[in-house]
């Protein structure tokens, strides 16, 4: 059964004693940071500030930082069933036989609850302000150098002017004063592109809202690497296995999930810009001010009793660490639906997501390896993965130790990294150009003949079976 909301996702929490309300006051100031930052790192739960130092709302942070609380969030024993089910739809084929098309109905008549509903009235509503003060809610300031505070969580809904469809981003918002934040949305995000055509268009006014908090499933969605014109709220459908339901704005013409806590309505000027940042960054670096839009808050509604929902980025491990391994175990399928010589993928907390994706791979042919890699940065938010390391199928990528002992072993520098040119991560502060630069793929595979390696290549130490099934019994005789 889906979660109707965010506080339903709090009692589940709680229930399985991965949260920890604090009673006392605490400071968004940076105080709220440190108290997260400590509690990832140090494997602690989720944290509701129910006393906010100027605030009357209650702050949750730190919800999905673990795999527990991700497969809590996702209703799922292991995210590897989420995995499990994109596979089974995109195995499903018309079926021969009428007995086997009946078995298929079923799974067609799921598909279409997954579809968002439109609903007249949503909690998100039961309070409306046409003079919205953003100071009333307790938005964090998360590092000493940051340009002031910033909205981290939201889920920001736009539409593509010549389609209709909707779009929906996770961008971080610098909040300037009571009526206005930034915008961040980066050059290669389906809100920019939607900037840029509606500047194209002769269009100055693009509406935007910005909902913070829902059901864990829902906000969860906002993150997903999907292809442009995918609906976000159709994959949250499937997550959820219910629909989501929206509501339309009060002041413009954008929808919205009903049971959002916070609604910020407004509209984005697409010829006007402002320095936004710096911020403190999941790359544990700063990401320099620069130009970004504008967004203009005319109306915030909310429900009676609202919660901030929050988080923070910064040096690895913290709480998007485990939101993009569940990203990686979920989006599996879709990778070897277009490479199916994939076994397994791996992106290390310390590569923050961009850096660097170890891949194992069934190799066939000579060269297979390079061909992978290429084809990686062929594919959606994969083409800013800065180095990629492609190993044999044997090799355990969730093992880094492993990764890098076998790679280690297996490289001639000089023959198997390959350069290429190409879009890099906005956040890529040694690039040689914003949005540009260099990526390296190694090919840690075994050498075959046909890759011109004549040598003899040996085996990898292994211990014969029988020697480890005799010293087993040995060993428990020995009480080791």
């Amino acid at each position: 059964m889906a979660y109707d909301d965010l506080r339903e996702f709090i009692r589940a929490l709680e229930k399985n004693n991965e949260l920890k309300r604090i009673p006392f006051e605490v400071d968004p100031n940076l105080e709220i940071t440190e108290f997260a930052d400590r509690a990832v790192k140090g494997g602690g739960p989720a944290l509701l500030f129910e006393n906010v130092k100027g605030s009357k709302y209650p702050v949750l942070i730190n919800s999905f930082a673990s795999m527990k609380r991700m497969e809590i969030a996702l209703e799922v024993g292991s995210v590897d069933e989420v995995a499990k089910r994109i596979s089974e739809y995109l195995e499903m084929r018309m079926p021969e036989g009428l007995l086997n098309k009946l078995r298929m109905l079923p799974k067609l008549a799921e598909m279409g609850a997954f579809f968002p509903k439109i609903v007249s009235r949503g909690a998100c509503q039961e309070v409306v302000n046409r003079e919205p003060k953003l100071s009333e809610i307790p938005v964090l300031t998360c590092w000493p150098e940051d340009g002031g505070p910033f909205i981290t969580l939201p889920m920001v809904f736009t539409k593509n002017p010549e389609t209709g469809k909707r779009n929906c981003g996770m961008y971080r918002m610098q909040v300037y004063d009571d009526r206005t934040t930034g915008m961040h949305w980066q050059t290669h995000k389906q809100g920019a592109e939607h900037q840029r055509r509606r500047l194209a268009a002769g269009q100055t006014r693009m509406d935007v809202s910005v909902a913070i908090g829902a059901d864990p499933a829902t906000m969860y969605s906002a993150i997903l690497p999907l292809p442009p014109d995918l609906d976000e709220m159709m994959i949250a459908g499937f997550l959820r296995g219910s629909p989501v339901e929206m509501v339309k704005c009060v002041t413009n013409d954008i929808e919205v999930p009903a049971n959002a806590e916070f609604v910020l309505e407004g509209y984005v000027d697409v010829t006007e810009s402002r320095r936004e940042g710096p911020f403190g960054d999941h790359t544990g670096y700063y990401s320099l001010a620069d130009q970004y839009p504008v967004f203009h808050v005319t109306c915030v509604t909310h429900r009676r009793d609202p919660i901030y929902a929050t988080t923070i980025v910064g040096p690895p491990p913290m709480e998007d660490f485990y939101m993009g391994k569940a990203i990686e175990r979920i989006f599996l399928p879709l990778m070897r639906l277009q490479l199916p010589e994939v076994r397994d993928m791996c992106m290390p907390a310390e590569g923050i997501f961009h850096n660097i994706m170890l891949v194992s791979i069934r190799k066939s042919y000579p060269g297979h390896a390079r061909k992978v890699m290429n084809a990686i940065w062929g594919l959606g938010q994969a083409m800013f993965t800065k180095v990629i390391v492609v190993v044999d199928e044997d090799v355990d990528v969730q093992n880094v130790s492993e990764v890098a002992w076998r790679a280690l072993n297996n490289i001639d520098p000089e023959r198997d990294m390959q350069f290429t040119m190409g879009p890099i991560d906005s956040l890529d502060h040694a690039s040689r150009l914003v949005n540009y630069g260099s990526k390296v793929g190694v090919d840690a595979t075994k050498k075959w003949p046909g890759e011109g390696f004549t040598r003899e290549w040996p085996d990898v130490l292994k211990m014969s079976p029988e020697v480890k099934q005799r010293v087993d019994e040995l060993w428990r005789k020995a009480g080791l």
